[in-house]
């Protein structure tokens, strides 16, 4: 993809829309559709990083109930012709072909690699990579297993949505001071990754979500780490204009 002139690339990543409650997180369910609405202007496509959503299921004929802003948003915005490409994260990990069916945006369950304008991104969520956090890594295997999803499904979705809403946010949906502080290199599991990454082939930049803190990180002059950052305490987001990827925060 060629950014051209005056248009940008957005990403933006960690909403988690619907916690802690549907009402509590409809200001910034708000201010995001309103974000929406501006970069449209001259977005040349976007990038959502995962856990738009705090908890999200696929029934075979049900989605969750609300969200009506940003869903109809996304659909105005993806059928004007911008691009739109949706990565899944781990509070929207059974996430499947709604997004690609309803609104025509393709959903990844895994790292893709991309090329703007000659500069080479490695671009997803950022969940389970790099060494370490071997529970949650053991948890996804059993969360993603088919049986598992076929299991669950035969939950109504009255029963099914609350509880998975409620375990969600119970576990921290909602950044605790632990994703407030930035734990070194050697300590933050994403970093480790970039530079394992590189090992391997040559990038310029590295985009996820997942952490909940805004980071730029220069990996050794080779490449750039970017995080997101998130839509409840940072309201930050990178864009880039086809030659410099620039870490933004919303203003509000």
């Amino acid at each position: 993809m060629k950014v051209s002139p005056g248009k940008k690339i957005y990403f933006a990543s960690d909403n988690h829309l619907g916690a802690p409650t549907q009402e509590e997180s409809r200001p910034r369910e708000a201010r995001f559709v309103k974000w929406l609405d501006e970069i449209k202007e001259d977005a040349e496509a976007i990038f959502l990083l995962g856990d738009l959503f705090d908890f999200w299921f696929e029934y075979k004929h049900v989605v969750p109930k609300g969200f009506v802003r940003t869903l109809g948003k996304l659909a105005e915005i993806r059928d004007s012709g911008i691009p739109i490409y949706f990565f899944v994260g781990n509070h929207d990990l059974w996430m499947q072909d709604y997004f690609q069916q309803e609104l025509n945006i393709p959903v990844y369950h895994k790292p893709e690699e991309f090329e703007f304008s000659g500069k080479k991104f490695l671009v997803g969520h950022g969940d389970g990579l790099g060494p370490g956090d071997h529970g949650y890594k053991r948890m996804k295997k059993v969360f993603t297993n088919p049986l598992s999803k076929w299991f669950y499904r035969w939950l109504h979705p009255d029963l099914g949505v609350p509880l998975a809403q409620y375990f969600s946010v119970k576990n921290k949906a909602i950044s605790g001071e632990e994703d407030m502080k930035f734990l070194g290199e050697e300590k933050e599991w994403l970093i480790q990754y970039c530079k394992r990454k590189l090992e391997q082939k040559d990038y310029d930049y590295f985009l996820f979500g997942h952490r909940h803190l805004p980071m730029e990180i220069d990996l050794d002059g080779k490449a750039t780490y970017i995080n997101t950052g998130d839509w409840i305490n940072h309201y930050t987001f990178a864009q880039f204009d086809g030659k410099d990827l620039k870490l933004e925060k919303l203003v509000f």
